[in-house]
Parts: structure tokens; C-alpha cells; sequence
């Protein structure tokens, strides 16, 4: 089965990334991670994402576009990236989610299925 592994930050370990005294682990780790995810032939795809500050959401209001910069939702965590799998099953992919570097910076990672067309 195919999964996302959708990786969720806060805005403090946002600005991990930057740091240029923390960010060489945090990427490192993410390296790692990815390296781990290609060599046991289960990555199918995946991207970190910018800051959601560099987002822009669009929405109908009242059947007009809106648009807004910056993310939607106000929430202590925010889409950071993610990675897409191809695996056995959900206790797989799971697996893989407990390895997930976010999880050790206080993020959570997300899994679920996709959806099959």
C-alpha cells in the first residue's frame, strides 16, 4: 500500500532549520532518514516544504475567490514536508513514521493512505 508520512512542526523547530548552530543535525537527521527510506526501496516521493509563512491558501467566500497569505488554520503545528512510501501495511508504515526525525524535535508525523484512483 501506498502512504504519505506527513511531517508536522512548530514554528520553534521552523527556525531549527535556520539556526546555523542546530541546523547541520536537523538536516542531517532528515538526510539520514531519507537515505534509510531510499536504500530499503520504500520511497516513492516526497519534498520538504518552506515556512508556512511563504504559504498562500486560496478559498471560495461566498463564491468569490479569496486568497490569504500566509497559512489558513492558526495552530501550534504546521505542514513541514512529507514523504510518500510504498509498504506492506499500516504497521510498515508505522514503522517508518516512529523513525521520522520530527518525532524526536517534538513534531508528530501523519500517516495515511492514498487514495486509490
Amino acid at each position: 500500500m501506498k502512504y504519505a508520512l506527513l511531517i508536522h512542526e512548530s514554528e520553534e523547530v521552523f527556525a531549527v532549520r535556520q539556526d546555523p548552530a542546530k541546523a547541520p543535525a536537523y538536516w542531517g537527521a532528515y538526510t539520514a532518514f531519507g537515505q534509510a527510506l531510499t536504500e530499503a526501496g520504500v520511497m516513492t516521493g516526497g519534498a520538504g516544504l518552506q515556512p508556512p509563512a511563504t504559504a498562500t491558501s486560496l478559498r471560495k467566500v461566498q463564491g468569490k475567490n479569496a486568497i490569504q497569505d500566509g497559512p489558513f488554520a492558526d495552530t501550534k503545528e504546521q505542514l513541514a514536508g512529507f514523504y510518500l512510501i510504498e509498504v506492506v501495511d499500516l504497521d510498515a508504515a508505522m514503522e517508518w513514521a516512529e523513525r521520522c526525525p520530527a518525532i524526536e524535535y517534538g513534531g508528530s508525523v501523519e500517516v495515511r493512505p492514498l487514495l486509490v484512483m
